[in-house]
């Protein structure tokens, strides 16, 4: 399987990463109710066996529970695993050692001694100042601890700052996480992915499926799919609102017909056409795994591919 490097020399990791933010989550995702800690460990088991060893978590998910059963999978396997986690920077957390104390409880939960990329959550410098986290972070390069530093939903202004920060360290700016998919594409029209492009620093796509709404199971039609959870309460998934995204969804259907895919692997596949764009899809089950997994191994050509574009336009 091809990989791509995170960031101008970071680590070469799968195009592809699978996300762990229900991992123990019991608030959005119902962990213990709607699927359960066997089915996360086949999961993880299954995306080794079909070549996807690249995971995103956080200390903040399932309250530390999901690095913690990252942690403790990782252990029965010998196959080498990649782990992205991310620092939160929370009011109380004002100087450069509480970074360090905030990797080291990670690096305990997951169990190993580095990680390949720690990202920043979310940008907020109130009691901390840009310059002094990033100043942490490439310590932490230093020490050997983490492989690439990354930053999570910042502003094209804010990653060229940590960007210009990092580099007086000799520490490229590797990643920046932020929400992009065929009905978010706000990044290619306020800078981010510019920005990105124009400094070789990866973009990781988190919700590349619109929280469901580009799998094709919700539509507006006779006996429709009912929201559940956090989904009932969007607009989106109202029947306005899946009537208005139904010139997206038809097409990617239309492909999927085409490849013998799903239209989810159709707009994941779409993601990592872009090209220096891996996006995250979440997983709880095995067959979620396999099934992400069908992305890979195709291409759209360049006539369909400038069909989905037009067709998400109004997403722009």
């Amino acid at each position: 399987m091809e990989t791509i490097a995170l960031g101008q020399n970071g680590p070469a990791v799968k195009p592809l990463c699978l996300g762990t933010w229900a991992w123990g989550d019991k608030l959005f995702w119902n962990y213990g109710s709607d699927y359960s800690f066997e089915q996360l460990r086949e999961a993880f088991l299954t995306a080794i066996e079909v070549g996807l060893n690249f995971f995103d978590t956080a200390e903040v998910y399932g309250l530390g529970l999901s690095e913690e059963f990252l942690g403790q999978f990782r252990q029965q396997i010998a196959a080498p695993v990649q782990i992205a986690t991310k620092y939160g920077p929370l009011p109380w957390r004002f100087s450069a050692q509480s970074v360090a104390d905030a990797l080291t409880a990670s690096l305990k939960r997951l169990q190993v001694q580095r990680v390949e990329l720690y990202q920043v959550h979310w940008p907020f410098n109130f009691f901390m100042s840009q310059e002094t986290l990033m100043n942490a972070l490439a310590d932490e390069v230093q020490r050997g601890r983490i492989a690439a530093v990354g930053v999570s939903n910042y502003s094209a202004e804010q990653m060229q700052e940590a960007h210009q920060l990092l580099a007086v360290r000799g520490v490229p700016l590797a990643v920046n996480q932020v929400r992009y998919s065929l009905l978010t594409r706000q990044i290619e029209t306020n800078g981010i992915l510019n920005m990105a492009r124009q400094l070789s620093v990866t973009i990781l796509a988190y919700s590349p499926l619109a929280q469901g709404l580009l799998t094709g199971k919700y539509t507006g039609g006779v006996n429709p799919k009912k929201p559940t959870g956090a989904r009932q309460f969007d607009s989106r998934f109202s029947a306005n609102g899946l009537k208005k995204i139904t010139p997206v969804t038809s097409l990617l259907q239309q492909l999927a017909e085409k490849y013998q895919r799903t239209p989810a692997q159709v707009a994941l596949n779409w993601l990592i056409a872009q090209g220096n764009v891996i996006p995250i899809a979440g997983v709880k089950t095995a067959e979620q795994v396999r099934q992400n997994a069908s992305a890979l191994g195709w291409t759209l050509d360049a006539a369909e591919f400038a069909q989905l574009e037009q067709a998400s336009r109004p997403w722009l």
